[in-house]
C-alpha cells in the first residue's frame, strides 16, 4: 500500500446487470425522524441486491434488535462476495459527477485514506481532522456493526482547502478519454451520479498537487499559522464513522506483524475527496427538534440560561405548537450560535428528559417543532470560507454543526472495499 495519506484504493463495485438505483441508498444518518422515507426505500428495494441490506440506518438503531440486524448484515456481505456480486477490485481512483436535485454538479475523487494520519480527539493536529465535535459515546454501536463486517461501504466525505481548483477540476476536461466506471439515477429523486476510472497520467499529477497540501511551508504561509500542524483532509461528513474505521483500524493491529501493519486492509478507510470550493458546495445549518418536552416550560429555562435580546448577534428561531419565534443570546456560552444552543439543550435535557435530533432542512423542522410536545430551533449556516482556519486554529466545531447539502443530496453508499482479511 502506498505511504500517500489520500491514495487509490481496491475499489469493488457491482457487475454489469446489478440495479444500480436499488442497489446505492442514501447514507445511514439521513432521515432520522422519517419513518416513511426509509419505508419507501425499503419497498422499492424490496429482495434486490442493495447497500440497505448491509448497512444500519440509524432510525432503527433503537428498536431493540441490532444483534439480528448486524448478524443479517453481515451475512449479505458474504454472500454478495460468495456469489460474485462485484467484479474485480480495481486499484484507481474514480472521478465522481454527482447531479444534485438541483441540477448542479458536485466533483469528487474516490480513494482511501491512511487511518494513521486520522485523529479524531480534541486537539489533534493530524493530517486529517475532525471538524465537528465527536460523541464518543456514538463510536460502541458503531464498532459492533463494523468489526466483523468484511465490506466498507462509505459515506465519508473529505475537503480540501483548494482554490486555485488544482486538484479534482481538471479531471473535467480529460474524462472525454477516461472509462466510465458507473452511470445511474439515485432513488427518491436524488440527482444522479456518474464515475470514471481515472488514468496512472492523471493519478500521478492528483498525487503531486496534494501534496502541495501537505507542504508545511507552503501550509503555514497559506493560512498565517505556527505550529498548528498540517491539516491537509478535513472531514465533511461522516466523522462518526471514519473514528469508527479508527477505533476497529486500533483493535485489529494490536496483534500484527509489522508486514502485516504495513498492509492490512483495515488500515485505510475509502472516502470521496471534494474541493471546499466546489461551486455546488453549499453548507446547510444542521437544525434542532427537541422531543418529550414541556415548550413553554423549555423556552422558560431558556430565558433563565440565557440573557435573551433581540439585539445579539447570536440568533436563532424556535418553533413550537404556538408558532415561530427568533430569539437573540446576549451572553452567549460558545463562539458559534449552535455551539450555545447545543449547551443549552444538553443541559436541559439532564434535568427534564426528552431527546433531542439533528435535522435538515427547515420545513421538517417546522413541522415537527410544530407538535404539541416538542419544539424545533432553526440555526444560521457557517460560512464556508472561514471553514479550514477555524478549524485550525480553533479546533473542531460544536457537533452537528453543518451539513454538505440538503439530505437528498448526501452522499449514497455505491462502492465497497474489503477490510477484513
Amino acid at each position: 500500500m502506498s505511504k500517500r495519506t489520500f491514495a487509490p484504493g481496491d475499489i469493488l463495485l457491482p457487475k454489469n446487470g446489478t440495479d444500480m438505483t436499488k442497489w446505492s441508498v442514501v447514507a445511514c444518518d439521513q432521515y432520522t425522524s422519517e419513518p416513511e422515507y426509509w419505508n419507501e426505500v425499503s419497498s422499492l428495494v424490496g429482495d434486490s441486491p442493495s447497500t440497505l441490506h448491509i448497512t444500519f440506518p440509524e432510525i432503527y438503531l433503537e428498536d431493540g434488535d441490532g444483534d439480528a440486524r448486524i448478524e443479517s448484515i453481515n451475512a449479505n456481505m458474504a454472500k454478495y462476495i460468495n456469489d460474485g456480486l462485484f467484479s474485480d477490485a480495481v486499484s484507481k481512483y474514480i472521478y465522481v459527477e454527482r447531479t444534485q436535485r438541483n441540477g448542479k454538479i458536485r466533483r469528487g475523487l474516490m480513494g482511501v485514506v491512511d487511518l494513521e494520519e486520522y485523529d479524531y480527539m480534541p486537539g489533534s493536529q493530524s493530517k486529517i481532522r475532525a471538524t465537528e465535535g465527536t460523541v464518543l459515546e456514538r463510536i460502541p454501536p458503531r464498532v459492533k456493526i463494523r468489526k466483523n463486517a468484511n465490506l466498507e461501504i462509505p459515506h465519508i466525505m473529505l475537503l480540501i482547502d483548494d482554490a486555485k481548483k488544482s486538484v479534482i477540476e481538471p479531471l473535467d476536461v480529460v474524462k472525454k478519454d477516461l472509462e466510465v466506471a458507473y452511470d445511474f439515477t439515485l432513488m427518491q429523486n436524488s440527482g444522479s451520479i456518474r464515475g470514471y476510472f481515472v488514468s496512472a497520467e492523471e493519478e500521478a499529477r492528483i498525487d503531486a498537487e496534494l501534496a502541495l497540501l501537505a507542504d508545511e511551508k507552503l501550509f503555514n504561509e497559506k493560512y498565517n499559522v505556527s505550529g498548528k500542524g498540517v491539516l491537509q483532509y478535513a472531514v465533511g461528513d461522516g466523522n462518526h464513522s471514519l473514528a469508527t474505521a479508527k477505533e476497529c483500524w486500533r483493535l485489529a493491529k494490536e496483534n500484527l506483524s509489522p508486514d502485516e501493519y504495513e498492509s492490512h486492509p483495515a488500515r485505510y478507510a475509502l472516502c470521496e475527496l471534494v474541493n471546499l470550493h466546489d461551486t455546488s458546495l453549499e453548507f446547510e445549518a444542521i437544525h434542532r427538534v427537541v422531543f418529550d418536552i414541556d415548550p413553554e416550560k423549555m423556552r422558560a429555562a431558556l430565558a433563565e440560561y440565557y440573557e435573551l435580546s433581540d439585539s445579539a448577534e447570536q440568533k436563532f428561531v424556535m418553533v413550537t405548537a404556538k408558532g415561530s419565534e427568533e430569539i437573540g443570546i446576549a451572553n452567549p456560552k460558545s463562539n458559534l450560535t449552535v455551539g450555545s444552543l447545543q449547551k443549552f439543550i444538553d443541559d436541559y435535557l439532564k434535568e427534564n428528559g426528552g431527546r433531542v435530533d439533528y435535522i435538515h432542512g427547515e420545513d421538517v423542522v417546522n413541522r415537527l417543532g410544530a407538535e404539541p410536545s416538542n419544539a424545533g430551533f432553526i440555526l444560521p449556516v457557517i460560512s464556508k470560507e472561514s471553514f479550514f482556519p477555524t478549524v485550525i486554529c480553533d479546533g473542531a466545531l460544536p457537533r452537528k454543526t453543518f451539513s454538505m447539502g440538503d439530505a437528498w443530496d448526501k452522499r449514497f453508499y455505491l462502492e465497497a472495499r474489503i477490510i477484513k482479511k
